[in-house]
C-alpha cells in the first residue's frame, strides 16, 4: 500500500531499475509517515561510507510526538539493503554515470519500505517528447471512443 509518491521523479528521469529497500526511522517518524505527514519529492539517494542514505526527505512531526526528543524533518537516514544490492548500485553510479532516486515510500509487511530507482536524467527535449506522446495517446483514446460510439 502507497503511501506517497514521487512522480516528479518519473518526470526527470528515464527509471532503468527499482529497489525496495527499508528506512531506519526513528518512532516519531513512523507516527508521521503513518498520518502522511511526510515528502520525498525534493529527497535523493547518496552513497556514504559504502551505505546508502536517504537526504532531503522531510517528515513533518506530529504535534503529539514526544515532548522529550527534538524531531528533525530533514534528518539523513540509512537505507537497509543487502551488501551485494548495495555494492552493485555503487557500482553502477560511480561508473555508468546513474543516480538514485527515491520513487514511493510504501508498507509492506507493516514495515515502511522505500522504492528506489537506478536512473538517467533526461534532457530537456526527452520531456517534451514524453509530454507529447502523453497527449497524443490521450487524443487518441478520445478519437477511438468517439468513432466506436458512431
Amino acid at each position: 500500500m502507497s503511501i506517497i509518491d514521487n512522480r516528479k521523479a518519473y518526470h526527470d528521469y528515464f527509471i532503468e531499475e527499482k529497489f525496495e529497500a527499508g528506512v531506519a526511522l526513528e518512532g516519531w517518524e513512523v507516527k508521521s509517515i503513518r498520518a502522511g505527514r511526510a515528502q520525498i519529492k525534493e529527497a535523493y539517494v547518496v552513497v556514504k561510507n559504502g551505505e546508502l542514505v536517504l537526504l532531503g526527505a522531510h517528515i513533518s512531526p506530529l504535534s503529539t510526538a514526544s515532548t522529550h526528543i527534538k524531531p528533525d524533518p530533514t534528518r539523513t537516514r540509512k537505507l537497509l539493503m543487502h551488501a551485494r544490492e548495495i555494492s552493485r548500485l555503487i557500482g553502477q553510479v560511480e561508473r555508468a554515470g546513474y543516480t538514485l532516486v527515491p520513487l514511493d515510500l510504501h508498507f509492506k509487511g507493516g514495515r515502511i519500505k522505500l522504492e528506489i530507482g537506478l536512473a538517467k536524467g533526461k534532457k530537456q527535449y526527452d520531456k517534451r517528447d514524453a509530454e507529447k506522446e502523453r497527449d497524443w495517446s490521450r487524443e487518441r483514446g478520445r478519437l477511438l471512443r468517439r468513432q466506436t460510439r458512431a
